[in-house]
């Protein structure tokens, strides 16, 4: 299906993923997602496309792989793979609100709020969550088989902060500055970055 030149200038999606389907779900004129939208939206793409993101899943075993599905002024959609013993840094999504849905395997999930104790969770496939922005995370596959993860982030393309640990977290996460921009200054920032 090929895309029109408006369409173009609205979002970005994955050559092996450019459908109707998922330009009817990303929805480019909505500028900021909820943790509940994005909870939605990452479990619908993992559940209703998984054929095409099992056709562009990767392992690699030098580190986590990662591919864009999906880039609006207000969203990033990502596929991740993780190889058993991979995993993250404990880390903020600086501001943005957060999804992601399990596509295959399992992960486990460390997670605190400010001034809250730090939790555990195991992921498992299917398991999708939303959060918000004062929220951060370790992520690793501890399971002896490979996992696959679909993740949303908006406002799109904030960094994240990393800490030594969980425990480093600050009594509030003030949010890093989102600027607003356009799609063609986001494809630059994208191509720069991972998730």
């Amino acid at each position: 299906m090929t895309s029109t030149f408006a369409e173009q200038d609205q979002f970005d999606l994955h050559p092996a993923l450019d459908g109707r389907l998922l330009r009817d779900v990303i929805h480019p004129s909505r500028s900021l997602w909820t943790p509940r939208e994005l909870r939605d939206l990452t479990s619908f793409v993992a559940s209703e496309l998984t054929t095409g993101l099992l056709s562009v899943l990767d392992y690699t075993p030098e580190r986590r792989w990662w591919a864009r599905l999906g880039l609006t002024e207000g969203v990033e959609l990502w596929l991740l793979s993780w190889l058993p013993g991979q995993g993250t840094e404990p880390h903020d999504h600086g501001g943005s609100a957060g999804s992601f849905t399990v596509l295959t395997g399992s992960l486990r999930e460390d997670y605190r709020y400010p001034a809250g104790p730090i939790r555990t969770a195991v992921r498992e496939t299917g398991d999708a969550l939303g959060f918000g922005s004062g929220r951060a995370h370790q992520v690793r596959n501890t399971s002896g088989a490979p996992a696959a993860t679909v993740h949303a982030y908006s406002p799109p393309l904030v960094p994240t902060r990393e800490y030594a640990s969980l425990h480093d977290i600050p009594d509030s996460i003030p949010p890093l500055p989102a600027q607003r921009l356009p799609l063609s200054a986001l494809r630059q920032l994208a191509d720069q970055e991972g998730p």
